[in-house]
């Protein structure tokens, strides 16, 4: 009688991937994903300890594949927003990958490689060595945000996204006037969270920027 089938790591990963695409994490478990490997769950946790380690795995893969082939060019500032860029461009071919980077961070060979070109770029702006790692927190934590933010929008269906424009335009324009007057002046200006989130990106990441630049020496 055959053996059962050994799955790599790299195999495990592009199935959990898979999977992602159509569903959430919430909704991912190592149980469905041996069940699409044809094999049951003990044999993954030979892999991986737990659920949450299987997914700060897959989300590292990402890191990987945006760091892949990235070459540093220009100042510190160009550095990190094209750092930046790759990242949320990556993670928008897996928008549920991204909500799991937010929410989870990782450590792998990924997550060395995105810190290692981060810092170096704060080092290369004059920052003193001392307020560089709290200078590069600040970054990491609003990429993930807005990265993560965005992939929330991102995995939404069409019916959705129009609900969800009908309810922010019954409650932009529906204002009562004498209650929210500020609301009420700027309602067919103000926009959807999902407006040009490309725009937004990039402008709270240059004001960032622009902050760390005014602190140095």
């Amino acid at each position: 009688m055959a053996g059962r089938r050994r799955w790599s790591t790299e195999e495990i990963l592009d199935t959990a991937a898979e999977l992602l695409r159509t569903s959430d994490a919430e909704s991912f478990s190592v149980r469905k994903l041996a069940a699409a490997l044809g094999t049951d769950s003990s044999s993954l946790y030979r892999h991986f300890r737990n659920k949450t380690e299987l997914l700060r795995a897959a989300a590292d893969r990402i890191l990987v594949a945006a760091m892949d082939g990235h070459r540093p060019e220009g100042d510190w500032k160009q550095r990190i927003t094209a750092l930046a860029l790759r990242l949320r461009e990556a993670f928008g071919q897996q928008p549920q990958l991204a909500a799991i980077w937010g929410r989870y961070a990782s450590s792998g060979a990924g997550s060395r490689l995105v810190m290692e070109e981060a810092l170096q770029a704060l080092r290369a702006s004059g920052l003193p060595d001392a307020e560089i790692p709290a200078r590069y927190h600040r970054i990491a934590v609003l990429l993930a945000a807005l990265i993560a933010a965005e992939a929330g929008v991102a995995t939404l269906t069409p019916a959705e996204r129009e609900q969800g424009l009908e309810l922010f335009r019954v409650a932009v324009l529906g204002a009562d006037p004498e209650r929210f007057p500020a609301l009420a002046h700027f309602a067919r200006d103000v926009r959807p969270l999902g407006a040009d989130r490309r725009g937004a990106f990039e402008e709270i990441l240059a004001a960032q920027l622009a902050q760390i630049e005014a602190g140095i020496p």
